[in-house]
């Protein structure tokens, strides 16, 4: 088996938030423990797994939305970043920024990066990060 890192979202609305993913990422659900609400569910956007579990403070989880704010933000890389930054918006996402061509000089062996990338704002609190790595 190969290594992993996969975000696990703390959520308070795990069903809403599965339908938003659905239509705003093309998200597809992989599994779900049992019962209406989902305590926990696996996600995949194109081969990418995520999951989300309901917040659990004492187990020290709470979603953005409980807190008021996010400490992560989640990268989503795609072919096609202007078009996956649309249907977030449309599926009921704010705008955090628009999609813009950024240059970082980074330190290893590519000493440039080029991405294409624009931020949105689930209607839950969870912060997307939407782009493509240009070279």
């Amino acid at each position: 088996m190969r290594t992993e890192i996969s975000p696990m979202l703390a959520v308070n609305d795990g069903n809403g938030e599965i339908d938003f993913y659905k239509a705003a990422f093309n998200a597809t659900v992989l599994w779900h423990l049992d019962g209406d609400s989902p305590d926990v569910a696996g996600l995949t956007v194109d081969g990418a797994k995520f999951f989300l579990a309901q917040e659990s403070p004492p187990h020290g989880t709470r979603s953005p939305f409980s807190l008021g704010f996010t400490t992560v933000r989640i990268e989503l890389f795609v072919e096609d970043p202007v078009a996956m930054h649309k249907k977030a918006l449309a599926a009921g996402a704010t705008e955090h920024s628009p999609i813009e061509e950024h240059q970082h000089t980074t330190v290893g062996p590519q000493p440039i990066r080029r991405v294409l990338q624009g931020a949105v704002v689930d209607p839950f609190g969870h912060m997307w990060l939407i782009g493509k790595i240009l070279e």
